[in-house]
Protein backbone atom coordinates (compact mmCIF):
# COMPACT_ATOMS: atom_id res chain seq x y z
CA UNK A 1 0.00 0.00 0.00
CA UNK A 2 1.08 3.57 -0.68
CA UNK A 3 1.10 6.37 1.85
CA UNK A 4 1.71 10.09 1.83
CA UNK A 5 1.98 12.97 4.23
CA UNK A 6 3.49 16.32 3.36
CA UNK A 7 4.75 17.26 6.78
CA UNK A 8 7.84 16.90 8.91
CA UNK A 9 6.30 13.94 10.69
CA UNK A 10 7.07 10.34 9.80
CA UNK A 11 5.05 8.87 6.97
CA UNK A 12 2.56 6.20 8.03
CA UNK A 13 3.79 2.73 7.29
CA UNK A 14 1.90 -0.23 5.84
CA UNK A 15 0.67 -1.26 9.30
CA UNK A 16 -0.87 2.15 9.96
CA UNK A 17 -2.61 2.07 6.59
CA UNK A 18 -3.86 -1.42 7.23
CA UNK A 19 -5.24 -0.27 10.57
CA UNK A 20 -7.06 2.60 8.84
CA UNK A 21 -8.56 0.28 6.23
CA UNK A 22 -9.63 -2.12 8.98
CA UNK A 23 -11.38 0.70 10.86
CA UNK A 24 -13.12 1.89 7.71
CA UNK A 25 -14.29 -1.65 6.94
CA UNK A 26 -15.61 -2.09 10.47
CA UNK A 27 -17.49 1.22 10.33
CA UNK A 28 -18.82 1.12 6.74
CA UNK A 29 -19.03 -2.62 6.05
CA UNK A 30 -19.35 -3.50 2.38
CA UNK A 31 -19.24 0.21 1.52
CA UNK A 32 -15.47 0.13 2.15
CA UNK A 33 -14.08 -1.83 -0.80
CA UNK A 34 -10.51 -3.04 -1.36
CA UNK A 35 -10.97 -5.32 -4.38
CA UNK A 36 -8.59 -4.59 -7.24
CA UNK A 37 -11.38 -4.18 -9.80
CA UNK A 38 -13.10 -1.41 -7.84
CA UNK A 39 -9.83 0.31 -6.97
CA UNK A 40 -8.78 0.20 -10.62
CA UNK A 41 -12.14 1.68 -11.67
CA UNK A 42 -11.41 4.63 -9.37
CA UNK A 43 -7.78 5.07 -10.44
CA UNK A 44 -8.33 7.32 -13.47
CA UNK A 45 -10.89 9.46 -15.24
CA UNK A 46 -11.81 9.62 -18.92
CA UNK A 47 -8.55 11.19 -19.95
CA UNK A 48 -5.29 9.29 -20.22
CA UNK A 49 -5.68 5.90 -18.58
CA UNK A 50 -2.57 6.26 -16.41
CA UNK A 51 -3.82 4.38 -13.40
CA UNK A 52 -2.84 5.24 -9.82
CA UNK A 53 -4.86 3.05 -7.47
CA UNK A 54 -6.26 4.08 -4.09
CA UNK A 55 -5.88 1.63 -1.22
CA UNK A 56 -9.59 1.57 -0.44
CA UNK A 57 -12.79 3.03 -1.90
CA UNK A 58 -15.51 4.16 0.53
CA UNK A 59 -19.11 5.03 -0.41
CA UNK A 60 -20.60 7.47 2.15
CA UNK A 61 -24.28 8.42 2.32
CA UNK A 62 -24.19 11.59 4.44
CA UNK A 63 -22.11 14.67 5.21
CA UNK A 64 -21.34 13.21 8.61
CA UNK A 65 -19.98 10.01 7.09
CA UNK A 66 -17.72 12.00 4.75
CA UNK A 67 -16.50 14.02 7.72
CA UNK A 68 -15.81 10.84 9.68
CA UNK A 69 -13.76 9.35 6.84
CA UNK A 70 -11.74 12.52 6.35
CA UNK A 71 -11.11 12.87 10.10
CA UNK A 72 -9.70 9.33 10.21
CA UNK A 73 -7.47 10.06 7.22
CA UNK A 74 -6.32 13.32 8.79
CA UNK A 75 -5.32 11.53 11.98
CA UNK A 76 -3.43 8.88 9.99
CA UNK A 77 -2.02 11.40 7.46
CA UNK A 78 -3.38 9.39 4.54
CA UNK A 79 -4.51 10.98 1.25
CA UNK A 80 -8.19 11.57 0.43
CA UNK A 81 -9.32 11.61 -3.21
CA UNK A 82 -12.94 12.68 -3.90
CA UNK A 83 -14.61 10.84 -6.81
CA UNK A 84 -17.88 11.51 -8.67
CA UNK A 85 -18.34 9.41 -11.81
CA UNK A 86 -14.83 9.72 -13.19
CA UNK A 87 -15.48 11.91 -16.24
CA UNK A 88 -12.64 14.39 -15.68
CA UNK A 89 -9.87 14.62 -18.26
CA UNK A 90 -6.78 15.97 -16.49
CA UNK A 91 -5.99 13.17 -14.04
CA UNK A 92 -7.96 14.71 -11.16
CA UNK A 93 -9.00 11.39 -9.59
CA UNK A 94 -5.76 9.41 -9.85
CA UNK A 95 -4.56 8.37 -6.38
CA UNK A 96 -0.95 9.39 -6.96
CA UNK A 97 0.09 8.43 -3.43
CA UNK A 98 -2.55 5.81 -2.69
CA UNK A 99 -4.93 6.50 0.14
CA UNK A 100 -8.73 6.61 0.47
CA UNK A 101 -11.01 7.33 -2.47
CA UNK A 102 -14.32 8.81 -1.31
CA UNK A 103 -16.90 7.90 -3.96
CA UNK A 104 -19.79 10.36 -3.58
CA UNK A 105 -22.05 8.77 -6.21
CA UNK A 106 -24.45 7.38 -3.58
CA UNK A 107 -25.06 10.87 -2.21
CA UNK A 108 -27.51 11.42 -5.04
CA UNK A 109 -30.56 13.19 -3.60
CA UNK A 110 -32.18 16.46 -4.60
CA UNK A 111 -32.53 18.01 -1.16
CA UNK A 112 -34.82 20.95 -2.01
CA UNK A 113 -36.22 22.85 -4.97
CA UNK A 114 -37.30 26.45 -4.45
CA UNK A 115 -39.24 27.28 -7.60
CA UNK A 116 -40.21 30.80 -6.50
CA UNK A 117 -36.57 31.70 -5.89
CA UNK A 118 -35.12 29.78 -8.84
CA UNK A 119 -32.68 27.66 -6.84
CA UNK A 120 -32.20 24.13 -5.55
CA UNK A 121 -29.90 22.22 -3.23
CA UNK A 122 -28.42 18.86 -4.24
CA UNK A 123 -26.01 16.30 -2.89
CA UNK A 124 -22.67 16.06 -4.65
CA UNK A 125 -23.43 12.75 -6.37
CA UNK A 126 -26.46 14.08 -8.29
CA UNK A 127 -25.70 14.23 -12.02
CA UNK A 128 -26.54 17.14 -14.31
CA UNK A 129 -29.06 15.05 -16.26
CA UNK A 130 -30.71 13.96 -13.01
CA UNK A 131 -31.14 17.60 -11.96
CA UNK A 132 -33.05 18.47 -15.12
CA UNK A 133 -35.07 15.25 -15.05
CA UNK A 134 -36.27 16.08 -11.53
CA UNK A 135 -36.98 19.70 -12.51
CA UNK A 136 -39.20 18.61 -15.38
CA UNK A 137 -42.64 20.12 -14.99
CA UNK A 138 -41.45 23.00 -12.79
CA UNK A 139 -40.72 25.33 -15.70
CA UNK A 140 -37.10 25.54 -14.55
CA UNK A 141 -33.83 24.05 -15.75
CA UNK A 142 -30.12 23.98 -14.89
CA UNK A 143 -28.09 25.05 -17.94
CA UNK A 144 -24.51 23.98 -17.26
CA UNK A 145 -23.82 20.99 -19.48
CA UNK A 146 -20.32 19.57 -19.93
CA UNK A 147 -20.51 16.81 -22.51
CA UNK A 148 -20.41 14.00 -19.96
CA UNK A 149 -23.20 13.31 -17.48
CA UNK A 150 -20.96 14.49 -14.67
CA UNK A 151 -21.91 14.83 -11.01
CA UNK A 152 -22.71 18.30 -9.71
CA UNK A 153 -19.99 17.90 -7.06
CA UNK A 154 -17.41 17.12 -9.72
CA UNK A 155 -18.63 20.00 -11.86
CA UNK A 156 -18.27 22.40 -8.95
CA UNK A 157 -14.84 21.02 -8.10
CA UNK A 158 -13.52 21.59 -11.62
CA UNK A 159 -15.44 24.83 -12.30
CA UNK A 160 -17.07 23.13 -15.29
CA UNK A 161 -19.03 24.88 -18.00
CA UNK A 162 -20.06 23.51 -21.41
CA UNK A 163 -22.07 24.49 -24.45
CA UNK A 164 -24.39 26.95 -22.67
CA UNK A 165 -21.61 28.94 -20.99
CA UNK A 166 -21.72 31.78 -23.51
CA UNK A 167 -25.26 32.64 -22.33
CA UNK A 168 -25.51 31.28 -18.77
CA UNK A 169 -21.92 31.28 -17.50
CA UNK A 170 -19.97 28.53 -15.75
CA UNK A 171 -20.32 26.75 -12.41
CA UNK A 172 -18.61 29.77 -10.82
CA UNK A 173 -21.62 31.96 -11.63
CA UNK A 174 -24.23 29.31 -10.88
CA UNK A 175 -23.21 27.98 -7.47
CA UNK A 176 -24.79 30.01 -4.67
CA UNK A 177 -23.41 28.01 -1.75
CA UNK A 178 -21.71 24.80 -0.70
CA UNK A 179 -21.39 22.29 2.10
CA UNK A 180 -17.74 21.29 2.40
CA UNK A 181 -15.81 18.87 4.61
CA UNK A 182 -12.46 20.41 5.55
CA UNK A 183 -9.13 18.59 5.74
CA UNK A 184 -9.53 17.94 9.47
CA UNK A 185 -13.09 16.62 9.15
CA UNK A 186 -15.20 19.68 9.97
CA UNK A 187 -18.45 20.37 8.09
CA UNK A 188 -18.85 23.98 6.96
CA UNK A 189 -21.39 25.84 4.84
CA UNK A 190 -20.43 28.66 2.50
CA UNK A 191 -22.63 31.18 0.73
CA UNK A 192 -26.40 30.83 0.90
CA UNK A 193 -29.54 31.40 -1.15
CA UNK A 194 -29.30 35.16 -1.57
CA UNK A 195 -28.25 36.30 -5.04
CA UNK A 196 -25.53 38.53 -3.62
CA UNK A 197 -23.66 39.04 -0.37
CA UNK A 198 -20.88 41.24 0.99
CA UNK A 199 -20.39 39.16 4.13
CA UNK A 200 -16.75 38.16 4.54
CA UNK A 201 -14.48 36.28 2.18
CA UNK A 202 -16.14 34.54 -0.76
CA UNK A 203 -15.33 30.99 0.32
CA UNK A 204 -17.78 29.53 -2.18
CA UNK A 205 -15.68 30.80 -5.09
CA UNK A 206 -12.54 29.54 -3.36
CA UNK A 207 -13.80 25.97 -3.24
CA UNK A 208 -15.41 26.04 -6.70
CA UNK A 209 -12.59 24.96 -9.01
CA UNK A 210 -10.27 23.76 -6.24
CA UNK A 211 -10.42 20.19 -7.63
CA UNK A 212 -10.75 18.52 -4.23
CA UNK A 213 -7.48 19.98 -2.92
CA UNK A 214 -9.00 22.32 -0.29
CA UNK A 215 -12.06 20.37 0.87
CA UNK A 216 -14.57 17.71 -0.12
CA UNK A 217 -17.74 19.25 -1.56
CA UNK A 218 -20.82 17.32 -0.38
CA UNK A 219 -23.78 19.64 -1.15
CA UNK A 220 -24.32 22.40 -3.71
CA UNK A 221 -26.87 25.24 -3.85
CA UNK A 222 -27.58 25.88 -7.54
CA UNK A 223 -29.01 28.80 -9.46
CA UNK A 224 -31.86 27.77 -11.80
CA UNK A 225 -33.42 29.43 -14.86
CA UNK A 226 -36.83 29.54 -16.46
CA UNK A 227 -37.24 27.33 -19.53
CA UNK A 228 -37.21 29.71 -22.55
CA UNK A 229 -40.49 30.32 -24.36
CA UNK A 230 -38.85 29.43 -27.68
CA UNK A 231 -35.75 27.41 -28.54
CA UNK A 232 -34.33 26.91 -32.02
CA UNK A 233 -31.14 25.17 -33.08
CA UNK A 234 -29.36 25.39 -36.40
CA UNK A 235 -26.30 24.09 -38.24
CA UNK A 236 -24.22 26.17 -40.64
CA UNK A 237 -21.28 24.79 -42.64
CA UNK A 238 -18.33 26.72 -44.01
CA UNK A 239 -15.80 26.19 -46.77
CA UNK A 240 -12.91 27.00 -44.41
CA UNK A 241 -12.14 27.18 -40.71
CA UNK A 242 -11.14 30.83 -40.76
CA UNK A 243 -14.58 31.90 -42.02
CA UNK A 244 -16.35 29.90 -39.31
CA UNK A 245 -14.25 31.36 -36.49
CA UNK A 246 -14.49 34.92 -37.78
CA UNK A 247 -18.28 34.59 -37.96
CA UNK A 248 -18.27 33.72 -34.25
CA UNK A 249 -16.00 36.64 -33.37
CA UNK A 250 -18.26 39.08 -35.22
CA UNK A 251 -21.39 37.66 -33.59
CA UNK A 252 -19.91 38.09 -30.11
CA UNK A 253 -18.65 41.59 -30.83
CA UNK A 254 -22.09 42.50 -32.20
CA UNK A 255 -23.72 41.34 -28.97
CA UNK A 256 -26.13 38.73 -30.34
CA UNK A 257 -27.33 36.83 -27.21
CA UNK A 258 -26.81 33.35 -28.63
CA UNK A 259 -27.27 30.54 -26.09
CA UNK A 260 -24.83 28.17 -27.78
CA UNK A 261 -22.19 28.48 -30.51
CA UNK A 262 -20.18 25.31 -31.03
CA UNK A 263 -17.38 24.88 -33.57
CA UNK A 264 -16.42 21.54 -35.12
CA UNK A 265 -13.51 21.49 -37.55
CA UNK A 266 -13.57 19.25 -40.62
CA UNK A 267 -11.95 16.31 -38.79
CA UNK A 268 -14.34 16.49 -35.85
CA UNK A 269 -17.32 16.87 -38.17
CA UNK A 270 -16.27 13.77 -40.08
CA UNK A 271 -16.02 11.90 -36.77
CA UNK A 272 -19.52 13.01 -35.70
CA UNK A 273 -21.03 12.15 -39.09
CA UNK A 274 -19.68 8.62 -38.78
CA UNK A 275 -20.32 8.09 -35.06
CA UNK A 276 -23.67 9.85 -34.62
CA UNK A 277 -25.03 9.24 -38.13
CA UNK A 278 -25.39 12.95 -38.95
CA UNK A 279 -26.64 12.36 -42.44
CA UNK A 280 -26.92 15.22 -44.90
CA UNK A 281 -23.85 17.08 -43.65
CA UNK A 282 -20.37 17.35 -45.14
CA UNK A 283 -17.03 16.95 -43.37
CA UNK A 284 -16.44 20.71 -43.32
CA UNK A 285 -15.91 23.28 -40.58
CA UNK A 286 -19.31 23.64 -38.94
CA UNK A 287 -21.07 25.83 -36.39
CA UNK A 288 -23.91 24.55 -34.19
CA UNK A 289 -26.17 27.31 -32.84
CA UNK A 290 -29.00 27.48 -30.33
CA UNK A 291 -31.18 30.53 -29.70
CA UNK A 292 -33.28 31.04 -26.53
CA UNK A 293 -35.96 33.62 -25.78
CA UNK A 294 -39.36 34.74 -26.97
CA UNK A 295 -40.50 33.62 -30.41
CA UNK A 296 -39.86 37.10 -31.77
CA UNK A 297 -36.49 37.36 -30.05
CA UNK A 298 -35.33 34.00 -31.39
CA UNK A 299 -36.37 34.99 -34.90
CA UNK A 300 -34.43 38.26 -34.65
CA UNK A 301 -31.32 36.57 -33.23
CA UNK A 302 -31.28 33.92 -35.92
CA UNK A 303 -31.79 36.47 -38.72
CA UNK A 304 -28.83 38.53 -37.48
CA UNK A 305 -26.71 35.40 -37.17
CA UNK A 306 -27.55 34.23 -40.70
CA UNK A 307 -26.50 37.62 -42.09
CA UNK A 308 -23.14 37.35 -40.32
CA UNK A 309 -22.42 33.76 -41.39
CA UNK A 310 -23.29 34.60 -45.00
CA UNK A 311 -20.74 37.42 -44.89
CA UNK A 312 -18.03 34.91 -43.96
CA UNK A 313 -18.94 32.25 -46.49
CA UNK A 314 -21.36 30.20 -44.43
CA UNK A 315 -24.00 28.07 -46.12
CA UNK A 316 -27.72 27.97 -45.48
CA UNK A 317 -28.96 27.20 -41.98
CA UNK A 318 -30.27 23.70 -41.37
CA UNK A 319 -32.89 24.13 -38.64
CA UNK A 320 -33.84 21.89 -35.72
CA UNK A 321 -36.85 23.40 -34.00
CA UNK A 322 -38.54 20.25 -32.69
CA UNK A 323 -37.29 18.94 -29.31
CA UNK A 324 -36.35 15.54 -30.74
CA UNK A 325 -34.32 17.14 -33.55
CA UNK A 326 -32.48 19.43 -31.12
CA UNK A 327 -31.80 16.49 -28.83
CA UNK A 328 -30.29 14.52 -31.72
CA UNK A 329 -28.10 17.47 -32.71
CA UNK A 330 -26.75 18.19 -29.23
CA UNK A 331 -26.36 14.53 -28.42
CA UNK A 332 -24.02 14.34 -31.41
CA UNK A 333 -22.09 17.35 -30.10
CA UNK A 334 -21.83 15.91 -26.61
CA UNK A 335 -20.57 12.63 -28.08
CA UNK A 336 -17.75 14.42 -29.93
CA UNK A 337 -15.07 12.96 -27.63
CA UNK A 338 -16.21 9.39 -28.24
CA UNK A 339 -16.64 10.13 -31.95
CA UNK A 340 -13.03 11.31 -32.08
CA UNK A 341 -11.83 8.13 -30.36
CA UNK A 342 -13.74 6.07 -32.94
CA UNK A 343 -11.74 7.66 -35.78
CA UNK A 344 -8.75 5.48 -34.90
CA UNK A 345 -9.77 2.42 -32.84
CA UNK A 346 -7.01 1.26 -30.53
CA UNK A 347 -5.53 4.72 -30.11
CA UNK A 348 -5.62 6.67 -26.86
CA UNK A 349 -6.61 10.30 -26.53
CA UNK A 350 -4.85 13.21 -24.88
CA UNK A 351 -7.65 15.74 -24.44
CA UNK A 352 -6.80 19.35 -23.72
CA UNK A 353 -8.47 22.74 -23.84
CA UNK A 354 -7.54 26.41 -23.89
CA UNK A 355 -9.40 29.72 -23.83
CA UNK A 356 -8.41 33.08 -25.30
CA UNK A 357 -9.93 36.56 -25.63
CA UNK A 358 -12.47 36.43 -28.44
CA UNK A 359 -10.39 38.74 -30.67
CA UNK A 360 -7.52 36.21 -30.67
CA UNK A 361 -9.66 33.14 -31.26
CA UNK A 362 -9.01 32.87 -35.00
CA UNK A 363 -5.26 33.31 -34.53
CA UNK A 364 -5.10 30.66 -31.82
CA UNK A 365 -7.21 28.06 -33.63
CA UNK A 366 -5.55 28.53 -37.01
CA UNK A 367 -2.05 28.35 -35.51
CA UNK A 368 -3.08 25.23 -33.62
CA UNK A 369 -4.49 23.68 -36.79
CA UNK A 370 -1.13 24.28 -38.52
CA UNK A 371 0.70 22.83 -35.52
CA UNK A 372 -1.42 19.66 -35.72
CA UNK A 373 -0.55 19.29 -39.40
CA UNK A 374 3.17 19.54 -38.57
CA UNK A 375 2.94 16.68 -36.05
CA UNK A 376 1.11 14.32 -38.40
CA UNK A 377 -1.25 13.39 -35.56
CA UNK A 378 -5.04 13.22 -35.82
CA UNK A 379 -6.41 15.83 -33.44
CA UNK A 380 -9.97 17.06 -34.02
CA UNK A 381 -10.83 20.57 -32.83
CA UNK A 382 -14.15 21.29 -31.15
CA UNK A 383 -15.08 24.18 -28.97
CA UNK A 384 -17.45 26.45 -27.08
CA UNK A 385 -16.14 29.24 -29.25
CA UNK A 386 -18.71 31.80 -28.14
CA UNK A 387 -16.55 32.35 -25.05
CA UNK A 388 -13.19 31.72 -26.73
CA UNK A 389 -12.83 28.14 -25.50
CA UNK A 390 -11.77 25.23 -27.71
CA UNK A 391 -10.64 21.63 -27.24
CA UNK A 392 -8.30 19.17 -28.90
CA UNK A 393 -8.64 15.41 -28.76
CA UNK A 394 -5.14 14.26 -29.72
CA UNK A 395 -5.07 10.61 -30.82
CA UNK A 396 -1.85 8.63 -30.45
CA UNK A 397 -0.54 5.06 -30.31
CA UNK A 398 -0.20 4.13 -26.61
CA UNK A 399 2.49 1.56 -27.49
CA UNK A 400 4.74 4.28 -28.92
CA UNK A 401 6.58 6.54 -26.44
CA UNK A 402 7.45 8.83 -29.34
CA UNK A 403 3.78 9.22 -30.32
CA UNK A 404 2.80 10.01 -26.74
CA UNK A 405 5.60 12.54 -26.41
CA UNK A 406 4.42 14.17 -29.64
CA UNK A 407 0.83 14.33 -28.33
CA UNK A 408 1.92 15.81 -25.01
CA UNK A 409 4.15 18.31 -26.81
CA UNK A 410 1.23 19.45 -28.95
CA UNK A 411 -0.97 19.91 -25.88
CA UNK A 412 1.76 21.92 -24.11
CA UNK A 413 2.15 24.19 -27.13
CA UNK A 414 -1.59 24.84 -27.17
CA UNK A 415 -1.39 25.97 -23.53
CA UNK A 416 1.68 28.13 -24.20
CA UNK A 417 0.06 29.67 -27.27
CA UNK A 418 -3.15 30.55 -25.42
CA UNK A 419 -1.28 32.09 -22.48
CA UNK A 420 0.82 34.14 -24.89
CA UNK A 421 -2.36 35.55 -26.41
CA UNK A 422 -3.68 36.72 -23.05
CA UNK A 423 -5.71 33.57 -22.46
CA UNK A 424 -5.55 30.57 -20.17
CA UNK A 425 -4.19 27.04 -20.38
CA UNK A 426 -7.62 25.66 -19.51
CA UNK A 427 -11.10 27.11 -19.89
CA UNK A 428 -12.93 24.26 -18.20
CA UNK A 429 -10.98 20.98 -17.91
CA UNK A 430 -8.93 22.20 -14.96
CA UNK A 431 -5.27 21.73 -14.01
CA UNK A 432 -5.32 18.26 -12.44
CA UNK A 433 -1.86 16.75 -12.68
CA UNK A 434 -1.18 17.46 -16.37
CA UNK A 435 -1.02 21.27 -16.43
CA UNK A 436 0.96 22.16 -13.33
CA UNK A 437 3.79 23.70 -15.39
CA UNK A 438 1.29 25.68 -17.45
CA UNK A 439 -0.29 27.04 -14.26
CA UNK A 440 3.08 28.44 -13.19
CA UNK A 441 3.64 29.94 -16.66
CA UNK A 442 0.20 31.55 -16.58
CA UNK A 443 0.11 32.89 -13.02
CA UNK A 444 3.76 33.36 -12.07
CA UNK A 445 4.24 34.71 -8.55
CA UNK A 446 0.52 34.31 -7.79
CA UNK A 447 1.11 30.55 -7.59
CA UNK A 448 2.95 31.09 -4.30
CA UNK A 449 -0.22 32.63 -2.86
CA UNK A 450 -2.13 29.56 -4.06
CA UNK A 451 0.41 27.40 -2.23
CA UNK A 452 -0.11 29.49 0.90
CA UNK A 453 -3.87 28.91 0.74
CA UNK A 454 -3.35 25.17 0.20
CA UNK A 455 -1.01 24.88 3.17
CA UNK A 456 -3.33 26.91 5.39
CA UNK A 457 -6.41 24.79 4.66
CA UNK A 458 -4.65 21.45 4.24
CA UNK A 459 -1.35 21.61 6.17
CA UNK A 460 -0.79 17.85 5.93
CA UNK A 461 -1.49 17.85 2.16
CA UNK A 462 -3.90 14.93 2.37
CA UNK A 463 -6.55 16.38 0.04
CA UNK A 464 -5.96 15.12 -3.52
CA UNK A 465 -2.18 15.62 -3.29
CA UNK A 466 -0.18 16.26 -6.44
CA UNK A 467 -2.98 18.14 -8.21
CA UNK A 468 -3.96 21.70 -9.13
CA UNK A 469 -1.17 23.66 -7.40
CA UNK A 470 2.48 22.50 -7.51
CA UNK A 471 3.95 22.58 -4.02
CA UNK A 472 7.51 23.84 -4.28
CA UNK A 473 8.68 22.21 -1.09
CA UNK A 474 7.63 19.61 1.46
CA UNK A 475 6.12 21.29 4.48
Amino acid sequence: MNAFAASAHARPDAHELLDLVTRLSAQYGDRAVTTHAVRDQHSHGEGLADAALPDVVVYPHTNEEVAGIVALCHAARVPVIPFGVGTSLEGHVAALYGGVCIDLSRMDRMLEVNTADLDCRVQAGVTREQVNAELKGTGLFFPIDPGANATIGGMASTRASGTNAVRYGTMRENVLGLTVVTADGRIIRTGGRARKSSAGYDLTRLFVGSEGTLGVITEIQLRLYGVPEAISAAVCQFADLEGAVNAVITAMQTGIPVARIELLDDVQMEACIRYSKLEGFAAQPTLFFEFHGSAQGVAEQSAHMQAITAEFGGGTFEWATQPEDRTRLWKARHAAYYAALALQPGKQAFATDACVPISRLADCILETKADIAMTGLVAPIVGHVGDGNFHLVVLFDPASPEARASAEGLAKRVSHRAIGMGGTCTGEHGIGMHKLDALVEEHGEAVELMRTIKRALDPLNILNPGKTVPLSEVR
